[in-house]
């Protein structure tokens, strides 16, 4: 994989900290990270102890750049924005924020994120200082209706699928664990990168948290972030169609915490099915059926993914 990408950096007038406890690192892929640097700006205004460094892996789009320079260049806190000329996808552009950040702590949070509380960079900080712990995930949370009608099956599967209460994250371990909102100690991401082999979306953040579950102390905590970035249906239906390899390379590399999911029983029941892709039509009509009941829908469309991993696997 090519790996000398040319990146050009953008730093806040306040500049950067020599020594933060915690940095937090956010990629961004054609989305608007200017929101959210605005929020994190606002709680970390007046800190030494927290920079907020923004990746942009590849978006090449002027106007979306433009902005997000005026917005680092004007920050009132520690920040810095880096623009790389090639896409290389989310494991490389986390792993680049890695290698940028200064502090022993790091916070990776997605441009379409925003901190649900005005004390949330703070709470992670002084949690950080007193709890005895390598890697934490402070939760999601998804409004109670998204306000674009075909952005509604993303925000009801996110609702089912990753809002989970502190307790029922508690009790699944490294199961719900995602790369966003999620805290790690510098060490733990040196002896265990994200794997870069992943490519597109999906699977490389649960890879990435069973690994390190094995060696390192993980704890859930109730510092959660909004969700806010809503995809469409098609956009959903074609992540779920393509993610296929990366979730056969997250089974080869963690066969014991697979077999335990329902995913992988329903793939491999549907693998022995002959002719079982025929259905994909069915279930595709009945996922962009808007006014269908939202529980079929989510059923047809976490069929569709079944189907296409059952071909990967294959």
């Amino acid at each position: 994989m090519k790996t000398d990408v040319k990146i050009n950096p953008f730093v806040s007038s306040v500049g950067r900290p020599k020594k933060p406890r915690l940095s937090i690192l956010v990629p961004y892929y054609h989305d608007d990270p200017v929101p959210l640097m605005l929020a994190l700006s606002e709680q970390c205004r007046g800190r030494d102890d927290v920079e907020i460094l923004i990746y942009d892996d590849g978006s090449n789009d002027a106007e979306l750049n433009r902005k997000a320079i005026a917005a680092a260049k004007n920050s009132n806190a520690p920040l810095g924005l880096f623009i790389a000329e090639q896409n290389l996808g989310r494991s490389f552009a986390r792993n680049q924020l890695f290698g940028f950040a200064r502090a022993e702590w790091v916070l990776f949070l997605d441009a379409d994120m925003r901190p649900e509380r005005e004390s949330f960079v703070n709470d992670y900080v002084e949690l950080i200082s007193k709890m005895d712990c390598d890697v934490i995930f402070g939760g999601f949370k998804v409004q109670s209706l998204a306000k674009d009608p075909d952005r509604e099956l993303h925000r009801a599967l996110s609702e089912v699928s990753d809002c989970l209460t502190l307790e029922e994250r508690q009790a699944a371990g490294p199961q719900f664990v995602c790369s966003s909102n999620l805290a790690v100690r510098k060490d733990v991401l040196k002896a265990e990168p994200f794997d870069p082999e992943f490519s597109g979306w999906g699977w490389e953040d649960s890879e990435w948290a069973a690994r390190v579950f094995k060696q390192f102390k993980l704890i859930h905590a109730d510092i959660p972030a909004w969700h806010l970035g809503l995809e469409t249906t098609d956009t959903l239906l074609r992540r779920f169609q393509t993610s296929g390899p990366n979730y056969l390379r997250f089974t080869e590399k963690h066969p014991e915490l697979a077999e335990t999911l329902p995913l992988f029983r329903i793939v491999r029941r549907l693998k022995k099915i002959p002719g079982q892709k025929l259905s994909r039509p069915i279930l595709r009509l009945i996922v962009r059926l808007r006014f269908a009941p939202l529980r079929l829908r989510l059923l047809a469309l976490k069929l569709w993914r079944a189907s296409w991993y059952a071909e990967t696997f294959a």
